[in-house]
């Protein structure tokens, strides 16, 4: 289960903070508890998946962040009649800014690659969604940033930008878990980085150079 599943299992959004998260794991843990729903098998399955849900996301979610949100300048939107700044240029998250090659002012967004598989809406679902990500991951807001990009990646699945996108977003959590001494826990998205985008080069090597890192601080 990943954290976009989580999520939408608890019925949050992917920015829901670590009281929601209790709350709303409360209020469905009462609704199907087996205790409240005797020879149920239905409700006694879907408490079993609620509570790893629930699991899996107060680790991803610590106490320390459940009061630090603040609006997302990203989510805004813009003027009507205007349309977000547009330069040309393809996308790579390094970091939560745009590629090392981008000559990026604070005003302009990078466009995200054409897919012509995708429909209209969708493309434009990926690029908001991409501009999102750029801000989370450049917050440090990594299980956010996550379950976003999970969930983008379930709606379109056939895009590879976003599969890109999804690996770069698991290694930038496992460089930080690193950083702050869960190792455990950081090995195992560094290996979903690789699994999700196993061809891409500049990812592995730098996901190699966390592994180094790791070694070193066993």
């Amino acid at each position: 289960m990943n954290l976009a599943d989580c999520y939408r299992l608890l019925g949050l959004r992917s920015d829901a903070s670590f009281q929601e998260i209790k709350a709303s794991y409360r209020r469905l843990a009462r609704r199907y508890h087996p205790d409240a729903n005797p020879n149920d098998r239905q409700a006694h399955d879907k408490f079993i998946q609620l509570t790893g849900a629930y699991k899996i996301l107060i680790d991803a979610v610590p106490p320390n962040r459940a009061e630090q949100s603040s609006p997302d300048p990203l989510n805004e939107t813009a003027p009507q009649g205007q349309s977000p700044p547009r330069n040309g240029r393809t996308s790579t998250i390094k970091e939560g800014i745009a590629s090392p090659g981008d000559q990026c002012d604070e005003e302009a967004v990078p466009v995200v690659q054409f897919n012509p598989q995708l429909s209209e809406i969708e493309q434009e679902l990926k690029q908001s969604t991409y501009e999102q990500l750029r801000y989370l991951l450049k917050e440090q807001r990594f299980p956010r940033a996550i379950a976003l990009v999970e969930g983008l990646a379930q709606r379109i699945s056939q895009d590879p930008e976003v599969r890109q996108w999804q690996a770069i977003a698991y290694q930038r959590w496992g460089r930080y878990l690193v950083n702050h001494q869960q190792l455990d826990k950081a090995r195992v998205y560094l290996k979903k980085a690789l699994r999700t985008d196993p061809h891409n080069r500049s990812l592995s090597l730098e996901v190699e150079q966390d592994f180094r890192r790791m070694e070193q601080r066993l």
